[in-house]
């Protein structure tokens, strides 16, 4: 009986994956890409959004289901398709998640900057603190799904209330999804990188094999979660693009030095801009949490050290990134180009993960569904080619 009642029940855990997910991808980079986006394609950013989450949807469902119903991380499950894959996947991951962590220490310092007065480099210390907590104490599994649970809904509530305010032009959105007058290849790059590139895609898999969700009999509760926590980032993008849609169709214009924050305040007035820094404080923290938790879940598989002790690597690397934060930073370019970064990542990651299904050794009898794996394809070659395509434009 005892244990039953410490074991979280799996809906527990499927939710805490999911939340662990969509907040990995609701961070700064998320806030800062989606308003400079909308001040540069207004409107017709509505078409970049919905290309955008169908990609997130097909890539989670496949990531998620190899994964879950194999038991083995992102990097043990490529070098089981081609070996050394996995340990260039797991280079590119952690590094890919150092770039953001540092910008959302930035952004953690930012939004408790803007909500309180505290100097941001102050405030990117007091919050590295609070991540580490998170690790140090007794517990870890129960605090990190609450944590990014309670945040991640406390998120939704306040850019609902900035976006009533903001009176954006819905029907002009509605009608740029279908006909957009402005494309941009980087937008679609960067929104999908910084939604589920590098370390997001594989947050929540991960968190669910942690919590031992796996084998072919999951495959309808990891449905259930990829999906869930990916209509959760959906709901909230969208809900920030109408609010900075507002802004721009006010004939408003939105500060480049500070894209989230310049939404908010046009949006709500003074407290807007407060409401910004907690909405901003928020995304960085549980971001911070969710890239130090699965890049290390990454480094595991390669470094026996590292398993040995994951929660004192997620603490070193939480501080490691609070010190580049504090050494270096330009934390609205380094938030887009961090999002640009990971959306290279992600064609390769993916690919490595569709070969690796091909394995039935790694599957048992599971079939990977032909017509996912066909469309996860489909978005190797797409995110690819609009990779060259952003290089070269």
């Amino acid at each position: 009986m005892t244990d039953t009642i410490k074991r979280p029940s799996i809906t527990t855990r499927l939710v805490g994956a999911a939340f662990l997910m969509a907040t990995s991808a609701i961070g700064p980079g998320f806030l800062t890409q989606t308003a400079a986006f909308t001040k540069q394609l207004a409107a017709s950013f509505a078409f970049v959004i919905v290309v955008s989450i169908v990609i997130d949807i097909i890539v989670q469902l496949n990531i998620w289901r190899i994964l879950s119903v194999s038991g083995l991380r992102g990097s043990e499950a490529a070098n089981a398709g081609i070996p050394g894959s996995g340990y260039l996947l797991t280079v590119l991951v952690a590094l890919g998640g150092l770039v953001f962590n540092i910008g959302n220490l930035a952004g953690c310092g930012l939004g408790l900057n803007a909500a309180t007065g505290l100097a941001p480099e102050y405030g990117a210390v007091l919050s590295s603190v609070i991540a580490v907590a998170i690790f140090a104490l007794p517990g870890r599994d129960r605090l990190l799904d609450h944590f990014v649970k309670v945040l991640g809904l406390l998120m939704t509530a306040l850019i609902v209330y900035v976006t009533f305010f903001a009176g954006p032009p819905i029907l002009d959105a509605a009608k740029a999804v279908v006909w957009p007058e402005k494309l941009n290849a980087a937008a679609i790059v960067t929104l999908v990188g910084g939604t589920v590139g590098g370390y997001i895609s594989f947050a929540g898999a991960h968190r669910l094999i942690e919590a031992g969700i796996t084998g072919p009999g999951s495959v309808k509760t990891v449905d259930r979660g990829a999906v869930g926590g990916i209509l959760l980032t959906a709901v909230m993008r969208i809900l920030f693009f109408l609010a900075a849609l507002g802004v721009v169709a006010a004939g408003l214009t939105i500060d480049d030095a500070n894209p989230p924050a310049s939404v908010f305040r046009l949006a709500a007035g003074d407290a807007g801009y407060r409401i910004f820094g907690i909405v901003m404080w928020a995304a960085a923290i549980t971001s911070v949490v969710g890239a130090a938790f699965t890049s290390i879940s990454f480094l595991r598989t390669i470094r026996p050290a590292v398993d040995k002790s994951p929660r004192s690597m997620i603490i070193w690397f939480i501080l490691i990134s609070l010190l580049l934060f504090l050494l270096f930073g330009s934390p609205v370019r380094l938030l887009i180009m961090a999002g640009l970064v990971n959306g290279f990542v992600l064609p390769f990651g993916l690919a490595m993960i569709l070969i690796a299904a091909r394995r039935g050794r790694i599957l048992g009898e599971y079939q990977h569904p032909l017509w996912l794996e066909t469309l996860g394809w489909a978005v190797v070659l797409v995110m690819a080619g609009f990779s060259v395509s952003a290089i070269i434009g």
